[in-house]
């Protein structure tokens, strides 16, 4: 399959500045991480592990990291934090593999096809604790507030994408209302974990949060562009999961609305009754491309990124900052 070709022009993003800046407290969040996922029950680190080794930049600790920094943090209290942070995502998408049955997560077999969904489950549950563990070490009530939160929003935001699966009149309201949830809420709540942390002011809070939210959303933006546009290897999953789960993403919403009574009965049968035969990705992907609806995802994708730069905006200059500016622009500009 082609990899997608970006319709306008994208900033070439990098988190290389920030994976330098970040080392020290990262190596320090990765020993946690390692320690912490340890269990006498040998299925827990075993199957923890084969989803943890698989990679993944580990955005979402590292931006725990880069907040609170940014905010002046002299202390290594946001460490446990950000290992928290992990354990969260991690938990989730075990989670998510069970409930959409996914065969592929980060290049590899998923795990619950290798130990049993119900296994896969449990060890989410395993990870789930050993964060609020992390959280109550840290002594601070706002940040394990802010963890419990998203942890609520997040499971809000996976009942709700489940409901509204295969409903061909999904709303754009409502599925960015799914995708600030689902995704973008652990972003938020990363970056004023990590805010909170080093004790900064309300507004810094509030603005590494809105920066979080902004960047959270235009990542799944360019994932569900992605999953029409791209290939397997930008994904870590199979391109074209989510047309075979019958996910409405922005992509075939706008696809389904910008259709024509033919292609209105391919949709019907693909989606609505879920009737898939092999060549139907292939014709679903011509129909998304060819309607523009990709360009239109990614554009929308690049609008979030650019007021996530804009929430750090009260924030001085220096390389932290920076940082965060490329991570932004990173988000899109995987998509060219």
């Amino acid at each position: 399959m082609d990899a997608l070709v970006a319709p306008v022009s994208r900033p070439k993003g990098s988190v290389e500045r920030l994976v330098r800046l970040a080392a020290a407290d990262m190596a320090a969040v990765d020993a946690l991480i390692r320690d912490r996922m340890d269990s006498p029950v040998l299925v827990i680190p075993a199957l923890a592990e084969h989803l943890i080794e698989a990679g993944g930049k580990r955005l979402r600790p590292l931006l725990t990291v880069a907040a609170a920094r940014l905010a002046g943090a002299k202390t290594e209290g946001h460490l446990k934090l950000a290992a928290a942070v992990e354990f969260i995502h991690t938990a989730t998408l075990l989670h998510d593999d069970v409930v959409d049955g996914s065969e592929r997560r980060r290049g590899k077999v998923a795990a619950h096809l290798i130990w049993g969904a119900a296994s896969s489950v449990l060890v989410g549950d395993f990870l789930f604790a050993r964060a609020f563990e992390l959280m109550v070490e840290t002594g601070s009530l706002p940040a394990l507030g802010i963890l419990a939160r998203a942890s609520r929003v997040i499971a809000e935001g996976e009942v709700m994408q489940l409901t509204g699966a295969h409903d061909m009149n999904l709303t754009e309201a409502l599925y960015l209302q799914i995708i600030s949830a689902k995704t973008a809420e652990l972003f938020a709540a990363a970056a004023e974990a990590g805010a909170t942390a080093a004790n900064a002011s309300p507004a810094a809070v509030a603005g590494l949060r809105d920066y979080g939210l902004k960047l959270g959303l235009a990542f799944q933006l360019v994932d569900d562009a992605l999953d029409y546009g791209g290939v397997s290897e930008m994904l870590g999953k199979d391109a074209g999961d989510d047309f075979r789960e019958g996910k409405a993403t922005l992509p075939l919403i706008l696809a389904i609305a910008r259709s024509g009574p033919k292609e209105a009965a391919f949709w019907i049968r693909t989606i609505d009754r879920r009737e898939q035969t092999e060549g139907d990705f292939k014709r679903a992907r011509e129909l998304v491309l060819g309607s523009g609806a990709v360009e239109s995802t990614l554009q929308f994708a690049q609008d979030h990124a650019e007021e996530a730069k804009m929430a750090l905006g009260l924030f001085p200059a220096g390389p932290w900052r920076d940082a965060l500016y490329e991570l932004a622009d990173f988000a899109v500009s995987r998509a060219a």
